[in-house]
């Protein structure tokens, strides 16, 4: 397993830890102080599960397991491929901060960089599966597929 999976996959660890203290807060502070939580700590808590934890999981897994690029492959870049690590990581990071952070304080500032970190996460998902594109393709598959053979 090469350095840049291991960044997705352990970076998914670490958000996903995160993610559920913050249901664990939540539960507390519902249940047990009665004081409650905003639509804004859900959206924080989920974005970090879902697209933090859920997805760096599936572009690292993937980034690992899926066939090498062609040599005539122009898209796949891992220079991009590591830029798209850092936007996930920084936009995400970013989105749940400011969230949390509404969650205590109404501000229009805490509402407009919590959009423009939504953009990061956007851009890092399209930088990493247009890199990753020419490999997702057959590796032997076809020939056992035109044999009959079902999967």
């Amino acid at each position: 397993m090469f350095t840049t999976v291991r960044y997705f996959i352990k970076t998914s660890v670490i958000f996903l830890i995160v993610g559920i203290l913050t249901g664990l807060y939540m539960s507390f502070s519902k249940y047990l102080l009665n004081i409650g939580y905003s639509q804004e700590l859900i959206s924080a808590h989920t974005h970090l599960i879902l697209v933090g934890s859920v997805m760096m999981m599936i572009m690292g897994v993937a980034l690992w397991f899926f066939p090498r690029a062609d040599k005539e492959d122009k898209r796949y870049n891992p220079d991009l491929i590591l830029i798209s690590y850092w936007l996930m990581t920084i936009g995400t990071s970013l989105r749940f901060i400011f969230q949390v952070s509404a969650n205590f304080v109404i501000s229009e500032i805490l509402k407009t960089l919590i959009a423009l970190s939504s953009i990061l996460q956007v851009v890092a998902m399209i930088f990493f599966f247009y890199s990753m594109w020419g490999r997702i393709r057959p590796v032997g598959s076809q020939y056992r597929e035109a044999k009959g053979e079902k999967f």
